[in-house]
C-alpha cells in the first residue's frame, strides 16, 4: 500500500485527501521511538521524531527532543522538533550535520524531476534559533548527483520566524519515482566545505549546505527549533496543511511501527500468538498497522518474553527465520532454553514492561 492508497482510505472516512504537502510529520505531532525523551545525537543516519532522520559525521554533539525546553510553539502548532549543541564544535571541511527528511519516490513522481516539465516547489517551515544569521539547507536525488543548495535568514534570535524558499524543478538528472528514495530534504546545523556549495542553483554533486552558512554545532548549548515543515508544488507558500493525527501516524508507521505489548499490569498481553517449531524456537505471527513501504526489520526493546503453554514465559536470546511481508508476516525467537514442547501455543509478550516494545522499520 502506497501512502496515496492509505491517505485514499482514510479519506472515505471523511479525512482531506489533499496532499498538498509532501513532507510527513512536517507539525513534529508524531514521535513513535522516544515519546517526547530526548535523543542523543550519534552517527549518520538515526532517526528522531518520526519521518526526520538525524545525519551526522561526529557522535554526540547535539541533543534533539520534541518540544525540547519551555519553549512555546508558534501559533497554530503544538510540537516542534528541537536541537540543542551540546559543545562547540569546528565543523571540519569533511564534516556535516543535518536534520533531513528522505521522500519517498510515489510521492514526489508528479514533480517531473529530471525531466523538461519539472515544477517548481516551495519550501516552508517555522523556525526558531538562539543564533542569528543565514542558515543553509539543499534538497537533492537519491544518486547524490543533483543538489540545490539553499540559504534563509534568522535576523532575531529566540523568536519563530516563517521561512520560505521557491525552488525551480531540476530538469537533468535521475529522479525515483518508485518507493525508493525520490527526494531528500536538508536542514543543516553545520556543514563542512565538502558537503557545501554556493546557494541558488541546481548543482552536480553531493552537496547538503550552503556555503557561508550558520554551524548550530559550532556553539556550546546554541538551539534550533522547527515545525511546520511543508514542501508543496507553486511559487508561494501557503498556509500547512494539516492531517488527522490518526492519518499522519499512519503515514509515519509506513516507514516505522512501534508496537507496545504490556498491559499496564504485570500481564501477559503480546503481539501476536504462535506456535513451538522445537523446544527452543517459537514462531509468532504478527499483523502489522499498515502495508509498509518495504519488507521490514525487526527490533524489539524492555522485558519481552516468550509465553508458552498459556502461562510459561521465558526470555529470548535472538529473533531468527522472520519472514515479514508488507503488512504481515511471522518471526522466530530462541529460548533462552529448551523448556517448550512442539507444536505447542506460544506468544511474545512484554510481560508487563511498561517500556517493552516490538518495532519494523521499512526506512528510506
Amino acid at each position: 500500500m502506497t501512502t496515496s492508497n492509505i491517505l485514499s482510505q482514510l479519506g472515505s472516512a471523511g479525512v482531506s485527501t489533499a496532499w498538498k504537502n509532501r513532507i510527513i510529520n512536517g507539525a513534529m505531532v508524531i514521535d513513535q521511538r522516544n515519546a517526547g525523551a530526548q535523543y542523543s545525537g550519534s552517527i549518520a543516519g538515526s532517526y528522531t521524531l518520526d519521518r526526520w532522520l538525524y545525519d551526522a559525521t561526529q557522535n554526540s554533539k547535539v541533543t534533539i527532543q520534541q518540544n525540547a525546553g519551555p519553549v512555546t510553539p508558534p501559533v497554530g502548532f503544538t510540537n516542534y522538533l528541537g536541537v540543542t549543541s551540546t559543545s562547540a564544535y569546528s565543523v571540519g571541511s569533511g564534516d556535516l550535520f543535518n536534520i533531513a527528511q528522505y521522500i519517498e519516490g510515489f510521492n514526489v513522481a508528479d514533480l517531473g524531476f529530471g525531466t523538461a516539465n519539472a515544477k517548481t516547489v516551495t519550501l516552508s517551515f517555522q523556525v526558531y534559533s538562539s543564533l542569528t544569521g543565514t542558515f543553509g539547507g539543499a534538497l537533492q536525488n537519491n544518486a547524490r548527483t543533483q543538489s540545490y543548495p539553499f540559504t534563509y535568514s534568522i535576523p532575531v534570535a529566540n523568536t519563530w520566524t516563517s521561512i520560505s524558499v521557491t525552488i525551480a524543478g531540476s530538469t537533468t538528472g535521475t529522479w525515483l519515482t518508485t518507493n525508493g528514495r525520490g527526494l531528500s530534504v536538508f536542514l543543516g546545523l553545520g556543514v563542512g566545505s565538502t558537503y557545501s556549495a554556493t546557494a541558488g542553483s541546481w548543482q552536480s554533486g553531493d552537496y547538503r549546505g550552503a556555503t557561508g552558512a550558520t554551524s548550530v554545532v559550532g556553539t556550546n548549548g546554541a538551539t534550533f527549533y522547527i515545525t511546520g515543515v511543508q514542501l508543496e508544488i507553486g511559487t508561494t507558500a501557503t498556509n500547512f496543511e494539516y492531517r488527522s493525527y490518526g492519518t499522519e501516524l499512519a503515514l509515519c508507521q509506513r516507514y516505522y511501527s512501534k508496537l507496545s505489548a504490556n498491559d499496564n499490569n504485570g500481564g501477559y498481553a503480546g503481539y501476536g500468538n504462535g506456535y513451538a517449531g522445537t523446544a527452543t524456537r517459537a514462531y509468532v505471527f504478527v499483523i502489522l498497522p499498515v502495508s509498509m513501504r518495504t519488507f521490514p526489520t525487526l527490533s524489539a526493546g524492555g522485558n519481552n518474553r516468550i509465553v508458552y503453554g498459556g502461562i510459561n514465559v521465558i526470555s529470548f536470546s535472538v529473533f531468527g527465520n522472520s519472514q515479514m511481508g508488507l503488512s504481515n508476516g511471522y518471526f522466530g525467537i530462541d529460548a533462552s532454553s529448551a523448556v517448550m514442547t512442539t507444536g505447542q501455543n506460544t506468544g511474545f509478550t512484554g510481560n508487563g514492561d511498561v517500556t517493552a516494545y516490538l518495532a519494523f522499520s521499512a526506512e528510506l
